[in-house]
């Protein structure tokens, strides 16, 4: 239980909410026999992504399912968690472990939360906010944070090291650098949302992705971010595994943070106040660039664009016709048929016999023959995007995080991101992300 008094005080109280896990990280911590992290690491990945929209997180539960209950190994794991919840001055009402023998092994188990936070309607962060001249700063990781172990466990499986391997660059062993806990921003962030002095228009979490597919995310249509690469050097961890794999620096970008952790946008006149914020909570933060109307700027060397999206519409797209395809806003707005997987073909042609519109409205799901969707897509706002795992074709076998999921309402990942050369910069267009608002939250 919780008190929620405090909320008669507020003008028009939101409530936000997210949920999430930690991945394969737990892997490495089975591994080491050292569970006392994770927790920290659950909290991070879902109470920072109630921060996005400038909610204040008020509450946690949390979720452990084990192959069996070793009650040392259980309370480490807690003990991560109420930690985790310290930091983001968050309260840990409640929780649930499950055994479930014969699904998971005696020594594996899967954690997974949920956070619940507020914020005043006229207070939410997002790209309604965000115009050009605005500033980008960014926030500095811990490391990995939670994102893309599935990558690394197959780059350090296939190189045969092992976790206990002292590495010189990394200053400590393998296994230590990657059990790195993920950096809590709640008070770091929350801190200039809420004062007088900065004007914070809009966040965005770090995670699945990468930088390009996350800051797009906060970025209006008809603007772009101009990002210079030579305002920051990715710590160690991500040039040892891109080198350690042979990962194209593309992959190991729409994968891991590289050392970003988070991003803001806000007016110029509050960057150094922000910053300085920032730097007294610990946490290094500086310019990464800045936010221009993209009619009217041009590529320069070694600056990294990233475009604003386009949000799928059903509506100037619908898909009336004889074709078994659904329509949807693609890059500049045009109308980009997708052919329907063999099962909802038929689907489709049922519903056209019966006189129903089978559209697919991307921000819906799979098809309805009565409705034309059923449902939200599963897993929308996931896949490599923010909030979910991204997997380069080395660390799928080859099909990469682009094959269709029969069970999104959008054929292929939730976020695409695409990389083209402009001038001696890379272009970064987070295109397509059908019915996913954003992860603010989610």
């Amino acid at each position: 239980m919780f008190d929620a008094s405090a909320l008669q005080g507020m003008r028009h109280p939101v409530p936000a909410t997210s949920t999430d896990g930690v991945g394969t990280k737990v892997a490495i911590a089975q591994a080491l026999d050292r569970h006392d992290t994770i927790g920290q690491d659950l909290v991070g990945m879902v109470v920072d992504d109630i921060v996005v929209c400038g909610a204040e997180p008020l509450f946690m539960t949390d979720y452990i399912a084990t192959g069996k209950v070793v009650p040392e190994r259980i309370a480490a794991i807690v003990a991560g968690i109420a930690k985790g919840c310290e930091l983001a001055g968050v309260a840990l009402v409640g929780g649930e472990t499950a055994e479930h023998p014969g699904l998971l092994d005696p020594d594996e188990y899967d954690v997974a939360g949920a956070a619940t936070g507020v914020v005043e309607r006229d207070e939410v962060l997002g790209p309604d906010r965000v115009a050009a001249g605005d500033v980008v700063p960014a926030f500095a990781s811990s490391g990995l944070h939670s994102n893309g172990y599935s990558l690394v466990r197959r780059v350090i499986a296939s190189a045969g090291w092992e976790l206990d391997r002292q590495v010189d660059e990394l200053g400590r062993t393998l296994g230590e650098e990657l059990l790195e806990p993920t950096r809590i921003y709640t008070g770091a962030l929350l801190d200039p949302v809420r004062a007088d002095d900065v004007d914070v228009h809009a966040l965005s979490h770090v995670t699945g992705g990468g930088l390009a597919a996350n800051l797009a995310r906060v970025l209006p249509e008809g603007t772009l971010a101009r990002v210079d690469r030579a305002t920051w050097t990715p710590p160690p961890i991500f040039s040892l595994v891109g080198q350690l794999g042979a990962v194209p620096r593309t992959d190991l970008e729409r994968t891991l943070n590289m050392g970003i952790g988070f991003v803001a946008a806000l007016p110029q006149e509050s960057v150094d106040a922000a910053i300085a914020r920032s730097t007294a909570a610990g946490i290094d933060a500086w310019v990464l660039g800045e936010v221009s109307d993209a009619a009217t700027t041009r590529p320069q060397e070694g600056i990294e664009v990233v475009r604003g999206r386009r949000e799928c519409t059903a509506a100037p797209c619908s898909s009336s016709g004889s074709t078994p395809e659904t329509r949807h806003a693609g890059p500049r707005g045009r109308c980009r048929r997708v052919p329907l997987p063999g099962a909802r073909r038929g689907a489709w042609r049922r519903a056209r016999s019966r006189g129903h519109d089978a559209g697919c409205d991307p921000r819906r799901g799979r098809l309805d023959p009565g409705h034309g969707c059923r449902g939200p897509a599963r897993g929308a706002g996931r896949g490599p995007g923010p909030a979910g795992r991204a997997a380069s074709p080395a660390a799928s076998g080859g099909r990469g995080p682009d094959r269709a999921d029969a069970r999104r309402g959008c054929r292929g990942r939730a976020a695409r991101v695409r990389s083209a050369r402009v001038r001696g910069g890379l272009e970064h267009t987070a295109a397509d992300r059908c019915g996913d608002p954003g992860r603010s939250p989610r």
